[in-house]
């Protein structure tokens, strides 16, 4: 079978191989000897439409399942999902977009589980943090009943079924039903512990949530209190009323990301959130790292004028803004004195960790960050995965990462 992509190029579905797609990959892992450093990727997706057929029958709510189940059933015409629109494959150039259903996997086995080794190993990736892809919508859906099912039955498949085949080399920060609180508390108290569970994920795409409503202050708290990490996952809304004056996805996309993060950030911050939960990490991800600094210094300079307005605060914004943690994908690279301002700004060296976004079209790989030539070793170390393993207690895979966690003050364990 043949794919017609882009410009009626033709690509036959045998070609598609993740192994053989990141061959450069590989040779990288290689030549930069990354199996001697523990390399922890905080970011990387599946597209768990792929296996509704599993999830949706977890949900509870029977009336809620028998709608959603006769929805998948209509061939495509009905949709559980609140879904964005875009160009993500480019006019069919990114060709494993379309063709990503062809690869061919063993029986047995989760596919999800057998596609992360291929990419994991590729790149020169020990661990990676799972996430949904379409989900990150699901703050856009107007039913709180609904995400609270969805996200219910999203977590009990992936803890259940998906993590379990995964040999140990995959942990999740499960997506949380933001607009329902109570329900978001009981996912922490019915999940915070089971094995593979590194924290909780709030999806930052979401036209109304205050994240400093006393409603939610039951759930960090339950996230402290079991030593786990809380992330904002950001993404891009071209459907928003803020962004339907963008007339190219790339600016949707450009501003999106950057722009949802932001808004919850300057929230969390101005309102003490730092101050009530000082032992809770916190962690920004895929808003790229240029919208930090941009921050840090309108907010400090704001508070300076109205410190009256922040009464809990007990140092400036970006003081706050510096005790939290942010992936680094997709990093802004094309002016590097800029970029080395912004690992300066934010004390890139223990709270930077690295991201690949995998597979998504914009992905970053490891070398990404190893390459960057203002770095320390340590600081390289460290943002690859020395300070995800203090986050998530991953223990290293060899003693040649060992003695690198050790060398550089980040092992935790016997």
């Amino acid at each position: 079978m043949d794919l017609i992509a882009d410009r009626g190029r033709r690509v036959t579905v045998e070609e598609l191989n993740t192994s053989k797609l990141l061959a450069h990959a590989a040779k990288q892992v290689k030549d930069r000897k990354f199996d001697d450093v523990l390399i922890v990727d905080t970011d990387a997706h599946h597209y768990e439409n792929e296996n509704f057929a599993e999830i949706l029958p977890f949900m509870e709510n029977e009336v809620l399942k028998q709608l959603a189940l006769a929805a998948r059933a209509k061939g495509g015409r009905g949709s559980v999902m609140p879904s964005g629109f875009g160009y993500q494959d480019m006019g069919g150039r990114v060709t494993r977009y379309p063709l990503r259903a062809s690869e061919k996997t063993d029986p047995g086995r989760q596919r999800d589980a057998q596609l992360g080794d291929r990419w994991m190993n590729a790149m020169g990736v020990d661990y990676s943090c799972l996430f949904p892809t379409g989900m990150l919508n699901i703050g856009l859906h107007p039913q709180k009943e609904m995400e609270f099912e969805l996200c219910w039955a999203y977590a009990r498949w992936v803890t259940e079924k998906a993590l379990p085949d995964c040999n140990g080399r995959m942990y999740t920060m499960l997506c949380l039903p933001f607009s329902d609180p109570e329900g978001s508390l009981r996912m922490v108290e019915t999940f915070g512990n089971r094995k593979g569970v590194g924290g909780f994920m709030i999806t930052s795409v979401r036209e109304k949530m205050q994240v400093s409503d006393n409603a939610y202050m039951k759930v960090y708290r339950a996230i402290e209190e079991r030593g786990l990490a809380i992330a904002f996952h950001s993404g891009p809304n071209w459907g928003s009323n803020t962004f339907q004056s963008c007339n190219r996805f790339l600016s949707a996309h450009a501003l999106g990301f950057s722009w949802f993060n932001i808004l919850h950030c300057t929230n969390w911050v101005v309102n003490g959130m730092g101050e009530r939960f000082p032992k809770l990490p916190v962690l920004w991800i895929e808003a790229g790292l240029a919208w930090i600094p941009f921050l840090m210094q309108r907010l400090d300079h704001e508070y300076m004028l109205r410190p009256s307005e922040c009464p809990v605060l007990k140092k400036k914004p970006s003081d706050y803004m510096r005790d939290m943690f942010y992936s680094s994908q997709p990093m802004e690279i094309q002016d590097m004195e800029a970029l080395e301002t912004t690992f300066r700004m934010i004390n890139a060296e223990t709270q930077l960790l690295y991201a690949s976004d995998y597979p998504h079209w914009d992905f970053d790989l490891p070398s990404t960050i190893y390459d960057l030539p203002f770095l320390t070793d340590k600081a390289r170390h460290n943002i690859l995965g020395g300070t995800a393993h203090k986050i998530f207690k991953l223990p290293p895979r060899n003693e040649a990462q060992k003695a690198n966690l050790i060398k550089y003050g980040n092992y935790v364990g016997g």
